[in-house]
């Protein structure tokens, strides 16, 4: 396989997981509802603060991942948010058709948010300006 070749799937795993998250967190705006996304954060002893992060998370980094721009950051910092889901459905069980959702899904997520992360943007990604607080290496 080329190394160009390479690059397009690199771009498709960016692409697909900007999708997925982006749908997510319109998910919980839309149909959850901000109040609805923030009732489930709390019944969970979380803050409602978090549900807000999450749903801007989601949202305002599956659009950046989609345009390729600071995809190792942005990956990075959608992480914590894969590995959360993950834990909230660990007593669910496996699969993820389970009552509550199962856990292999957001754990899937989590490690092709990392994979992602340690890729960086791959082919057809928007060449975004330098952000001078983030190390350079960071930002392709």
């Amino acid at each position: 396989m080329s190394d160009q070749q390479s690059q397009y799937g690199v771009a498709l795993l960016r692409v697909s997981l900007g999708v997925l998250f982006l749908a997510h967190g319109l998910l919980k705006l839309l149909v959850f509802t901000p109040a609805g996304t923030v009732g489930f954060f709390e019944s969970l002893g979380l803050s409602g603060l978090f549900a807000y992060l999450v749903m801007a998370g989601e949202i305002g980094g599956g659009l950046l991942l989609i345009a390729g721009a600071y995809t190792r950051v942005i990956a990075l910092a959608l992480l914590p948010i894969a590995l959360g889901a993950t834990f909230v459905h660990l007593g669910n069980g496996w699969v993820f058709s389970a009552e509550g959702g199962g856990w292999e899904f957001p754990l899937f997520l989590a490690v092709t948010t990392l994979a992602q992360a340690l890729l960086g943007s791959g082919a057809f990604a928007l060449r975004a300006p330098e952000l001078p607080f983030i190390p350079r290496e960071l930002q392709a």
